[in-house]
């Protein structure tokens, strides 16, 4: 994995967030895009982004040298090019920037690099939890105050068994990003001083929200999300 340590802000986090908020006003705007009621899920409810059938709501990301994503047996399979993923492709994202949470199911099926990374909004920036790379074992935020996911507070290494579905689940707030790895807290960092940006490099086409593996054949079988209370409050 090709090591770039300079992070960047992206001029469209601002229009992003107009749009955010356009659509909370204006669910009608995801109408075709996915079938869902037209109101936000109550505080503490979730609601699934994946139909299990189709990439509805999606599109594949559009990474130089990518392999190809399709749906099978009710599994989105991430081809094993470079860079490959999916990101939210409907008019807006049914979530803020903050206070909400989303949950994944995520494999690795072949591969040694990282099989899910996952790129979401951040106030008015983004970031990207990565599981599983730098070899295999690396997990960390890419990027907080210019180091990437293998060398800020965040990091750590964790072995990711092959074919074994792992549960990661993600809190955004104001002040805190906090992740789960199988209901473990396992990063849990104070952000309200901190420059959080996207690492450089083709990872902002995942922007705003989007799932990504690295030459490494990876599966997806449920993504998630729901509000939470300001501070943070969830069901757990």
């Amino acid at each position: 994995m090709k090591k770039v340590t300079k992070p960047i802000r992206r001029r469209q986090a601002a229009v992003v967030m107009l749009v955010f908020g356009a659509a909370l006003l204006a669910p009608g705007l995801l109408a075709g895009q996915m079938a869902r009621p037209a109101t936000a899920p109550a505080t503490g409810e979730w609601r699934s982004l994946f139909d299990g059938k189709t990439l509805a709501g999606w599109k594949e990301s559009d990474f130089f040298g990518a392999g190809t994503v399709t749906v099978e047996k009710g599994v989105i399979i991430i081809g094993d090019g470079a860079l490959t993923g999916i990101n939210w492709a409907a008019s807006a994202l049914p979530f803020p920037t903050s206070n909400y949470e989303v949950r994944i199911e995520a494999a690795r099926l072949k591969g040694t690099d990282f099989f899910a990374g996952i790129t979401f909004p951040v106030g008015d920036s983004f970031c990207t939890w990565i599981n599983g790379g730098w070899g295999g074992e690396v997990v960390g935020l890419s990027s907080l105050d210019g180091a990437d996911a293998s060398e800020n507070e965040t990091t750590f290494t964790q072995k990711f068994e092959l074919g074994r579905w792992y549960s990661l689940r993600l809190r955004v707030t104001p002040t805190t990003i906090s992740a789960w790895i199988d209901d473990e807290l396992v990063i849990d960092v104070a952000i309200g001083k901190k420059w959080i940006a996207l690492r450089e490099g083709d990872i902002d086409r995942s922007m705003p929200f989007g799932i990504a593996a690295y030459s490494t054949l990876a599966g997806v079988r449920k993504i998630d999300w729901r509000p939470v209370a300001p501070g943070g409050a969830a069901v757990k």
